[in-house]
């Protein structure tokens, strides 16, 4: 049975002294609550306090995953963080192909690939984003781009090395914007995207991978996204910078 997954990108935000609140409340909240026994709680915070979040992890019920990687094992990089840094960090789960990595950053499909390789060769788990945006969307080629992403991104990796991924659908459009793809279409995507899998690596393969929807999934729309047999929980954004949302996320399975 594939996991239910809720992971926490609080990508650039909060000081120190309010990751520190952040993390403690969670903690907290998650000592008064009862996840299902198959869902995974993840929290990413940014570079600075991994550690400090990799520390309250042990003495709570998430795991950690960082927010980017290098595509690069070592050198000079300046700025860069590598895969080597993060598992000597003992950081469980990285994102990597976020919609704006791509859109900011540049970030090609080849980089993607890359960095999943630097991942897996350091027992990292990858969280690989996908998704169109708005015009796309638009002009019916949502598919087409998923499936670019997801054939360069990740079918070069060996069915054992694929067993570790981890894949998040984003329709862009409705990343910050407050609009949320619908639960069909929602749905829609993610069938299409473990049919993807299948194609490549079988229905047994596909039918374990975990894909997340990161969406502007929130409180008030969770359990009825992941009342979808493909969705099977959420890459979430700016409600899981509050203690309270986040956790009622995870508990909407």
């Amino acid at each position: 049975m594939r996991k239910h997954i809720v992971a926490g990108n609080w990508k650039m935000n909060k000081t120190f002294s309010e990751a520190d609140d952040l993390l403690n409340d969670i903690m907290e909240k998650l000592e008064s609550t009862t996840l299902d026994k198959n869902t995974q709680l993840i929290v990413c915070p940014p570079f600075p306090f991994l550690e400090m979040t990799s520390d309250d992890s042990d003495d709570s019920y998430f795991l950690v995953g960082a927010q980017n990687v290098s595509d690069q094992e070592v050198g000079a990089y300046t700025g860069e963080v590598s895969a080597a840094m993060l598992e000597s960090l003992e950081i469980d789960y990285c994102i990597v192909g976020h919609s704006e990595r791509r859109a900011y950053y540049h970030e090609t499909d080849e980089i993607v690939a890359r960095k999943v390789d630097q991942l897996l060769k350091h027992n990292l788990k990858p969280i690989v984003c996908c998704g169109e945006v708005l015009e796309e969307r638009e002009a019916g080629k949502q598919c087409e781009v998923v499936r670019k992403q997801i054939e360069e991104g990740l079918f070069h990796l060996t069915e054992e090395q694929f067993s570790n991924v981890i894949i998040a659908y984003e329709p862009v459009w409705a990343i910050g914007t407050g609009k949320t793809a619908t639960p069909d279409q929602a749905q829609e995507m993610h069938a299409f995207i473990r049919s993807l899998i299948a194609g490549k690596y079988g229905d047994a393969v596909a039918e374990e991978t975990s894909i997340l929807y990161g969406g502007s999934c929130k409180p008030s729309n969770a359990k009825e996204l992941f009342a979808n047999k493909d969705v099977d929980g959420g890459l979430i954004g700016g409600a899981s910078l509050k203690a309270e949302d986040f956790i009622d996320i995870a508990t909407a399975f």
